[in-house]
C-alpha cells in the first residue's frame, strides 16, 4: 500500500489542460465579455466627478435605509477620496457588483429548482459544500490558467466563492413558504408557474435577499484575492503592502474595504424591509401618503355628519 497512490490531481491537471486546449474561444468569449463589464462599469463610476458618485450612494442609503445611512455614506467615501483611494475603490466596487449580479443570476434558479426538484438538491447539496469549503486561493490556479493574469481570473474566483449562500437561502426561502398557502392556491386553480411568481417568491422574498447580501459580503471578501490574480483594486494595493510591509498602504486599503462593505452591506440588508424603516425616505413618503389618506376620509366625512344632522333638525322642527 505504501507504492499505491490516487493520481487525483494529475487527471485535474489533465482536464484543464483539455479544456483549455478544445474551448479556447468560449473562454476567450468569457474573458471579454467580463473585461468589457468590470472595465464599463469602472469607467462609468469614474466618469463623474466623485462627489456625484458621492451623492448618488448617499441618496440610496437615504432611500432604502435612513437619512443616518446617508450622512455615514457620505462620510466614508469622502474619507477614501481623502485618503486618495477613489480609484482602486471604484475598481473594487465594479468587480464587486458584477460578480454578484453574475453569482445572483447563477444562484436564485438554481435555488428554485432545488427547492422544486428532490433530485437536484441531492445533486447540488455536495457540490455546494465542495465549492463552500475549498480554499479560495485554489480557485485561482484554474483561474489564471483558463484566462492568464487580470480581472477576469480574479472575478471567475469570486463568482464560484460567494455562488453557494445563494443557492442555499433561495432554495431555504421556497421551501419554508407555509404549505398550506401553497394549498390554498392550488385550490383555486394556479398552475406551477403562478403559484411559484405569485405566492412562493413573494413570501421567501426576505430570506432570498438575505443570500443575496451574503453574496455581496463574500464577493467583497475575495477582492484581496482577486488582487493576487492581477484584478485592480483595493485587494492589489493589499497585496503590494504585503509584499513590501508597507502598513501604512495596508491600513488604507483595507479601510476602504471595510467602508464599501458597510455601506453594501447596509443597503442590501435593508432591501428586504424597504419602507418599513420610519427614516428612510420610502418609509417617509408612504407616512405622508398615509396621513393624506385619513385626513381626505376625515374631511369627506365631515360634511356628511352635518347633512344628516340638519336633515334630523328640520324633521324635528316639522314636527
Amino acid at each position: 500500500m505504501d507504492g499505491f497512490r490516487i493520481p487525483l490531481g494529475s487527471w485535474v491537471a489533465n482536464g484543464v489542460d483539455w479544456i483549455t486546449a478544445n474551448l479556447g474561444g468560449f473562454l476567450d468569449a468569457v474573458a471579454f465579455v467580463v473585461t468589457f463589464l468590470v472595465d464599463g462599469l469602472t469607467s462609468l463610476l469614474l466618469l463623474p466627478y466623485f462627489f456625484v458618485v458621492i451623492a448618488v450612494a448617499a441618496l440610496i442609503a437615504w432611500v432604502v435605509r435612513s437619512w443616518q445611512l446617508a450622512i455615514g455614506t457620505v462620510v466614508s467615501f469622502a474619507l477614501i477620496v481623502a485618503m486618495g483611494l477613489w480609484v482602486p475603490a471604484m475598481q473594487t466596487l465594479a468587480l464587486v457588483l458584477v460578480a454578484a449580479v453574475v453569482a445572483v443570476v447563477i444562484a436564485v434558479p438554481l435555488g428554485i429548482w432545488s427547492a422544486r426538484n428532490s433530485t437536484v438538491r441531492a445533486v447540488l447539496k455536495p457540490v455546494l459544500d465542495f465549492m463552500q469549503t475549498m480554499p479560495a486561493f485554489v480557485y485561482l490556479i484554474p483561474a489564471i490558467v483558463f484566462f492568464s493574469i487580470g480581472v477576469v481570473p480574479g472575478l471567475v474566483a469570486t463568482v464560484i466563492f460567494a455562488l453557494p449562500p445563494g443557492v442555499r437561502l433561495t432554495e431555504l426561502g421556497i421551501r419554508g413558504v407555509d404549505s398550506e398557502t401553497v394549498e390554498a392556491g392550488q385550490a383555486f386553480g394556479a398552475k406551477p408557474g403562478q403559484i411559484l411568481r405569485g405566492i412562493q417568491l413573494p413570501l421567501a422574498m426576505p430570506t432570498i435577499l438575505a443570500g443575496i447580501n451574503q453574496v455581496i459580503m463574500l464577493a467583497l471578501s475575495m477582492a484581496v484575492i482577486a488582487g493576487m490574480a492581477g484584478a485592480d483594486g483595493l485587494g492589489k494595493m493589499v497585496v503590494e503592502a504585503i509584499s513590501t510591509v508597507n502598513i501604512a498602504k495596508g491600513v488604507e486599503a483595507g479601510l476602504g474595504v471595510v467602508l464599501i462593505a458597510v455601506f453594501l452591506d447596509r443597503v442590501t440588508a435593508a432591501l428586504g424591509t424597504l419602507g418599513r424603516n420610519p427614516s428612510s425616505l420610502v418609509g417617509l413618503l408612504r407616512r405622508r401618503r398615509a396621513q393624506r389618506q385619513t385626513e381626505a376620509v376625515a374631511a369627506a366625512s365631515v360634511p356628511r355628519a352635518t347633512t344628516e344632522t340638519t336633515v334630523v333638525e328640520k324633521e324635528l322642527q316639522n314636527a
